[in-house]
């Protein structure tokens, strides 16, 4: 219920223990589904905003709760100066009103990892590409990986993937090889925070790499505003009307090429410097 809306942000819940549990201004709605049960632990793949903000008050509420964040995202919980600063420059006056309050996190409850280990019952894997501090978890058990923003955006009913590319993290080379890894655990199913549940993992992976190929080329091809165009236009034609407020509202546009350009113009600087 992001902003009224079902289908935008979501939190999953495994043996007890929350990954991904969205934005604070979102919380109420997480409490509620909690009910008296206190979590076992938080799990996050990456720090974004929408994934992670409401963190430090799940934190304040429950002062011996474990956070498990990769080590390049760990430091940015404990003091969230410079996140807060990056996400300012996207959203401006309208912080607080998508994300809530931002609550650091005491270092003491945060469990940073690399990658490779086994956490509370899941595998645990360093997916970068979407972000540079990304991880994704396996729980063996039920066949189900939660992947974050690793494979794209789906809302239901519509079939329309769109692989978030906010910056400053934007790799698609080394997205596409984090999608390989995901693929390797032969998943079941996977769990997306935008939106839902996959049945058909394998050849939804293999359709996140094909439209990442399709958002990079068109970024690199088109200027802002027609890329904008583009995606508004895109979506107007995949989804109804109520599922395209849903899908604008979790992957703006705007914000959409700035990460791919970046991505681009780091390219070419690399290219340019061998």
């Amino acid at each position: 219920m992001h902003l009224g809306r079902p289908h935008v942000i979501g939190c999953w819940e495994v043996d007890g223990a929350l990954v991904d549990p969205g934005p604070q201004s979102s919380m109420d709605t997480l409490l509620e589904a909690l009910g008296e049960e206190r979590p076992r632990a938080i799990l996050l793949t990456h720090i974004h905003l929408d994934h992670a903000a409401a963190t430090g008050a799940l934190v304040r509420r429950w002062p011996e709760l474990e956070v498990y964040v990769h080590e390049r995202g760990a430091p940015h919980l404990v003091d969230p100066s410079k996140l807060l600063a990056s996400a300012e420059r996207l959203y401006g006056d309208a912080m607080e009103y998508l994300w809530g309050e931002i609550v650091p996190v005491p270092e003491a409850n945060v469990k940073p990892l690399a990658g490779g280990e086994e956490v509370l019952g899941m595998r645990v894997a360093y997916t970068p590409g979407h972000a540079s501090h990304h991880v994704c978890y396996f729980h063996e058990d039920s066949g189900v990986a939660f992947v974050g923003d690793v494979a794209a955006v789906r809302i239901p009913p519509s079939e329309l993937i769109v692989p978030p590319t906010p910056p400053p993290d934007i790799d698609i080379e080394t997205w596409t090889e984090s999608i390989a890894i995901v693929e390797s655990w032969r998943p079941e199913r996977l769990a997306l925070p935008h939106f839902g549940q996959v049945d058909e993992p394998i050849a939804h992976l293999e359709k996140v790499r094909e439209r990442l190929r399709e958002e990079s080329d068109a970024a690199r091809d088109l200027a802002e505003e027609d890329y904008e165009a583009r995606h508004r236009k895109l979506v107007a034609e995949s989804v109804g009307a109520e599922t395209a407020e849903e899908l604008i509202q979790c992957v703006p546009p705007q914000y959409q090429w700035r990460g791919l350009d970046r991505y681009w113009r780091k390219r070419e600087e690399r290219e340019a410097a061998a």
